[in-house]
Parts: structure tokens; C-alpha cells; sequence
């Protein structure tokens, strides 16, 4: 679902992002929802990535929006995740420790520098839900269920 051109908003877009994985590693999948600032659907997608664990699941759901916003020609993308550990990863309170985190990382923080601005917030779990309901989406194909 994509927004007509030209649409405005009164600031920066916000990505709500989730991942996750059904047996962390197993069937993973990432859900985004793009609202402009008044939260009006502007696009949301989801991907399923195989195996994976919910940490990777998660960063490849915020490189999947940061690409989004880039390709796109945003200067400004406020990202809203329920994992607090990519926030504050991102936010480089935490130190990227895992190997298999380490390479997601660099690249979304190259990709945050190409966007331009970029901010981050942790939100509580029932505030991402449509996040969450397309990367459940996602497990499910990964997974071979179907809606």
C-alpha cells in the first residue's frame, strides 16, 4: 500500500519496525509500517528471511526501512522499535557484541548516514503492533503456514 505523490506531513516520516523468529534461530520475517507524522499510512511491507534469529530479524526490518527511506530521497526518518536492544545499539549505548550482529549494524549505521537524520525511540510492544503483525506475517510464510 503506497501513499499518492506528493503526499506532506508535518515532520519526519516514522518507520515502525519488528522482527522475530518462531525458535530463535528459526522461520524469521520483519514486518514496516511508514506513517507520516499525523500517522497516516504511507506503506507498509514485510519480508520473510528464512532462518534467522530475532535479533537479526529486527535489524534487517530497520535496514529494510532505512533502504526504503533512502531510495525514496528522505532527508529525516524517526524509527520506532519494541527491541530495546537494537535502539539502544543504534543509539550506541549499547556495544554490538554478537559476531552475526556486528556486519547489520555497520550497515545500518551507513544507511542512517546516507538518509540523513535519523532518530530512534523504543516503544512498548502494543504500541507496534502493526509492525508486529506484519513480521508475524512474514514467519508464517517462512514457516509455510498461510494467512
Amino acid at each position: 500500500m503506497t501513499a499518492p505523490p506528493g503526499l506532506s506531513c508535518a515532520g519526519p516520516l516514522v518507520a515502525y519496525i519488528d522482527g522475530g523468529a518462531r525458535g530463535n534461530p528459526g522461520p524469521a520475517g520483519f514486518g514496516v509500517r511508514i506513517e507520516a507524522a499525523d500517522g497516516t499510512l504511507v506503506e507498509e511491507f514485510s519480508e520473510s528471511i528464512g532462518v534467522a534469529t530475532n535479533n537479526v530479524a529486527e535489524y534487517r526490518g530497520l535496514i529494510a526501512a532505512l533502504e526504503w527511506a533512502h531510495r525514496r530521497g528522505e532527508r529525516m526518518l524517526h524509527v520506532r522499535s519494541d527491541s530495546l536492544l537494537l535502539v539502544q545499539q543504534m543509539l550506541g549505548r549499547y556495544r554490538v557484541k554478537h559476531p552475526g550482529l556486528k556486519p547489520l549494524s555497520a550497515r545500518a549505521h551507513r544507511l542512517a548516514a546516507e538518509v540523513g537524520r535519523v532518530t530512534y525511540e523504543h516503544v512498548r510492544r502494543e504500541a507496534n503492533a502493526h509492525a508486529d503483525r506484519l513480521a508475524n506475517a512474514a514467519m508464517d510464510a517462512a514457516n509455510g503456514r498461510t494467512g
